[in-house]
């Protein structure tokens, strides 16, 4: 799922990965929010919020606003860079770099939960943000901009619109990209959904707090490792077989 790209892409190497990357950003939006009552997966709210305080000429309050949106501006950056800078490396993997820079983040904030007191949360979610931005672009690019995984307000368009068209003879050429469109998209809102309560079940049930961030980079991590193995798998039958 993470090593296909372009026309050997089909639905089935999307679904796997908007299903663990869907599930990820479920748990850090939830794990975000319970710990800093702030949005981590998306920038939408921030950017409502920073021009609130601009029209105040509240300016200087509203400059943390610009830096969670720059963060994840500079997340995404960061991974589209990445991915173009190794791209001629045919050996590399490139989709796995910005995908073990969102587990570092992860787990760094998780294990160091642990030992400091975290006194700039700020910090953090500025943290939480660029690994969104990584995921998102990565996941954009891998798919041909099919797949979106870390905020659901376009994928409840998209849907609504997918959904909408079914109901036109017209469409009857288009009707089943149309329903594995739909199929994605449902995939994608119900593993956001299940990451989220799975991610508030460790925080406050099981007390896990930001630890449970670590589970998400686990994994992120899992979902690497199965995919470079099952690629060595089907490379090594392929040898056989010629």
């Amino acid at each position: 799922m993470f090593r296909h790209q372009g026309k050997s892409r089909n639905l089935k190497h999307n679904l796997r990965i908007a299903t663990v990357l869907s599930f990820v950003a479920g748990i850090v939006n939830v794990v975000g929010f319970l710990a800093f009552k702030q949005l981590t997966t998306n920038v939408t709210g921030h950017f409502a919020l920073f021009i609130t305080d601009v029209a105040n000429l509240d300016v200087w309050k509203g400059t943390i606003y610009f830096l969670y949106i720059f963060s994840f501006l500079l997340g995404s950056f960061t991974s589209s860079f990445l991915i173009e800078f190794f791209k001629e490396n045919k050996q590399l993997n490139v989709y796995v770099l910005p995908t073990l820079i969102e587990c570092f983040i992860l787990i760094s904030i998780g294990c160091l939960s642990n030992f400091i007191i975290i006194t700039s949360p700020n910090i953090i979610v500025c943290l939480l943000l660029f690994a969104m931005g990584l995921q998102n672009s990565f996941v954009t690019k891998i798919s041909n901009a099919v797949v979106r995984t870390t905020h659901l307000t376009g994928l409840f368009t998209d849907l609504g619109i997918d959904l909408s068209l079914l109901f036109f003879p017209k469409f009857d050429t288009i009707r089943a990209k149309l329903k594995a469109n739909i199929k994605l998209r449902i995939y994608i809102i119900l593993f956001f959904f299940a990451g989220g309560l799975i991610g508030g079940f460790f925080y406050s049930k099981v007390n896990l707090k930001l630890n449970t961030l670590i589970i998400g980079a686990v994994i992120l991590l899992i979902s690497l490792f199965y995919d470079d193995l099952r690629y060595k798998v089907i490379k090594t039958r392929r040898k056989k077989i010629k």
